[in-house]
């Protein structure tokens, strides 16, 4: 009979400068190179770390990026994660919003979890054999309804920040 036991854990993401970040599952080893290569393809002079859990073979985080400080941030969320094929990449002055579809589009790519600048705790199962990402908090609770008010900010703060004309 196999240990079928497992215990929650919950792990609160490093991200001390509130950047925006996208995390990610994926399927292969490749995902480093590839993600990197997606993000430098859609934001050219783009500033970012990225890193992955291998889950197989030695197991390590392998990680890229054009910023060793967020590189470095990368790699220590990614190992209090230590969720297999999990992936983090941290973006400054970049939003996700530029390059999740070609996130997304890596052939490896297996699931987004958020794309955020909010605080995020993720929900991990462990069992014997490793860890797994069961879902994310991102953000705080709800706190109502948008009123009246509430419309004319959003929009005006979409204007204000360029993503609507």
């Amino acid at each position: 009979m196999s240990d079928t036991s497992f215990q929650l854990r919950l792990v609160q993401i490093e991200n001390p400068e509130q950047l925006n970040f996208i995390l990610g599952q994926s399927h292969f080893i490749k995902t480093v190179e590839d993600l990197h290569e997606a993000v430098v393809t859609g934001i050219p002079a783009a500033k970012f770390g990225l890193a992955f859990c291998e889950s197989s073979g030695k197991a390590l985080v392998r990680s890229s990026g054009t910023d060793a400080e967020l590189k470095a941030l990368a790699e220590r969320n990614a190992l209090a994660l230590g969720a297999g094929h999990t992936f983090i990449l941290f973006l400054r002055d970049a939003y996700p919003i530029n390059i999740l579809n070609a996130i997304k589009m890596v052939p490896e790519v297996a699931n987004i979890y958020c794309a955020t600048a909010n605080p995020v705790q993720v929900i991990l199962a462990e069992t014997a054999q490793g860890r797994g990402i069961l879902g994310v908090i991102d953000g705080i609770h709800t706190q109502g309804i948008e009123d009246a008010d509430g419309v004319a900010w959003r929009k005006g703060f979409l204007r204000t920040i360029g993503y609507k004309a």
